[in-house]
């Protein structure tokens, strides 16, 4: 049976995440990869790491809803879309994100401290592989009208599609912010100290 286009877009999106991510770590060493602007700032390996703890704490929250629906057979009848409120809330994760919606991440989802990242990168490609696997797995639901509760905050929740967007949406405003601090690592580290 062929993906339908909106699930083979979805595919594609989280394909460019991946490309983004390896593009941005390829050639980067240690030294760049951990460095932080600040004490209270992430470093790149913290941003792959905070992507991984999302993506899987997103999983965690649709995992029970999913196979309900299994159970109940609730095949796919709507295109796998985001719904009116999941678009409001992904167009205010893309980046680049302006200053006045950026928020402290939520305990949960706080990366560890002293991260490599080899690891970081290695933590975002095997969440990449997990929410890849859900979403084959479960194409052939109705994804579009199974709900699940955000896990960050209490009493909104999605569809499962609107969540499959709202996280590659995430991976991208940090991919991007990833991207940044890799460019400020590498214009402090090559300066001559003072």
């Amino acid at each position: 049976m062929a993906l339908a286009a909106e699930i083979q877009d979805l595919f594609a999106q989280y394909d460019a995440a991946e490309v983004a991510a390896r593009a941005l770590v390829t050639e980067m060493n240690e030294r760049v990869g951990t460095w932080r602007p600040s004490p209270d700032k992430w470093s790149v390996a913290l941003c792959l790491d905070h992507i991984a703890a999302t993506n899987r704490a997103y999983l965690e929250a649709m995992r029970a809803p999913l196979e309900r629906s299994r159970v109940g057979g609730k095949l796919r009848r709507k295109p796998v879309l985001p719904g009116f409120f999941g678009r409001l809330f992904i167009k205010g994760v893309e980046p680049p994100v302006p200053k006045t919606l950026r928020i402290r991440a939520p305990k949960l989802i706080v990366p560890r401290p002293g991260v490599p990242l080899s690891e970081g990168i290695a933590q975002f490609l095997a969440s990449q592989q997990e929410v890849c696997e859900v979403i084959t797995k479960n194409a052939d639901l109705d994804l579009a009208s199974i709900h699940f509760r955000n896990p960050f905050i209490r009493g909104v929740s999605f569809t499962v599609a609107s969540g499959l967007y709202i996280i590659v949406a995430h991976e991208r405003r940090h991919l991007w912010q990833a991207g940044h601090i890799r460019d400020l690592a590498q214009q402090a580290l090559s300066e001559p100290a003072a």
